[in-house]
């Protein structure tokens, strides 16, 4: 015979139950960092990213790092459900050799305090290398973060050579391209970089696996080592812009644009819009097949698309000032059309934010 369960026990169960789901959690991204090589005297950062995945707010109550030589910035203010934020590591490298440095956070989102550590080496004959790798991804350095195969045509293969370095203080890396799309290979050269060494990314460009003509873009990411998470510290830039092959004839159509560059001064404003004048000065039907961004933040408008012989349109281009500024390249416009000689035009525009 079973017995029936009293209700002060029961309440007591959904207490608990309820307690243990609305507990606090603090998750943290990476929770070591190397910052790599550094010169002496020289502060590095690490800014370590985490999240809130409670289901209440959370508190920093104190940041304590192991040594006065290590400072610390962190939200003063409480944190949101699901927020994400950031914590900040300053060593001051007064001292030669390899470090190793904690800091401990206290929270309501944990009994027990949780520990970020951030690692590298300090050098007293540090060369520097910002000018010549300029883009740091996670201590893995190179020359760009953005690619572009210009002016590529059907059945044409491209290569790119983008070269990189390892920047970190005792690690050898594998690097490797992430989330590749089909018509992108990457190959590192060598397959392992030691700490201090140079080396390459090859990527190779087919042109046949590219199903549009036009613009085509996409975002890769440059890993370490095979298995790592991807973030937008690490992304890449990719575009590729395919052109058709207009075989001349005669009368063939002729595409005349009054300008090929806009300035927008934006003074404050929220945005700011120009006209440019297409005309088709050829002697048979200009059709104009794609119109594109290179970046976000631009917004076009083309009265028509196929223009008889001497028949004119208006396009209009607006850009807003608060997405242009997050621009990583040069703000343009991509235009293709069946003009056997420029078969692609690209519109620059000059923002002065």
């Amino acid at each position: 015979m079973f017995k029936r369960i009293k209700k002060p026990l029961l309440l007591v169960l959904c207490s608990l139950y309820v307690g243990t789901v609305s507990a606090q959690r603090l998750t943290i991204a990476k929770e070591t960092i190397d910052i790599g090589r550094t010169g002496y005297e020289i502060p590095v950062t690490a800014t370590f990213e985490l999240r809130n995945k409670s289901l209440r707010k959370l508190r920093i109550e104190r940041v304590e790092p192991d040594c006065n030589c290590t400072t610390v910035e962190y939200p003063r203010e409480e944190i949101g459900i699901n927020e994400k934020f950031t914590i900040k590591m300053t060593y001051d490298a007064r001292m030669l050799g390899h470090f190793n440095k904690q800091a401990a956070i206290i929270s309501n989102g944990s009994k027990e305090p949780q520990y970020i550590t951030m690692t590298g080496v300090v050098m007293g004959d540090l060369m520097d290398y910002s000018g010549n790798y300029p883009y740091n991804f996670n201590q893995l350095l190179s020359r760009q973060n953005e690619l572009e195969f210009d002016n590529v045509q059907k059945g044409e293969v491209r290569t790119f050579e983008m070269a990189i370095m390892n920047n970190s203080s005792g690690t050898t890396m594998q690097p490797n391209i992430l989330h590749l799309p089909p018509y992108l290979t990457a190959q590192a050269v060598p397959a392992k970089l030691r700490p201090g060494h140079s080396g390459k990314m090859v990527f190779t460009l087919n042109s046949d696996k590219i199903r549009d003509y036009g613009l085509t873009q996409t975002t890769v990411y440059l890993a370490q080592q095979l298995g790592e998470k991807v973030n937008s510290d690490t992304e890449i830039g990719i575009s590729a812009v395919l052109v058709p092959s207009v075989k001349a004839v005669e009368n063939a159509p002729q595409l005349t644009l009054s300008d090929t560059t806009l300035v927008f001064d934006f003074g404050g404003k929220k945005k700011r819009s120009g006209e440019i004048i297409v005309a088709n000065t050829g002697k048979s039907t200009l059709d104009i097949t794609s119109l594109q961004m290179f970046t976000r933040g631009l917004k076009v408008t083309l009265g028509k698309t196929h223009l008889a012989p001497m028949e004119t349109t208006k396009l209009k281009i607006t850009g807003k000032a608060a997405e242009l500024k997050k621009a990583r390249t040069a703000p343009r416009v991509l235009m293709i059309c069946n003009d056997p000689q420029q078969p692609k035009v690209v519109i620059t525009i000059n923002s002065k934010l």
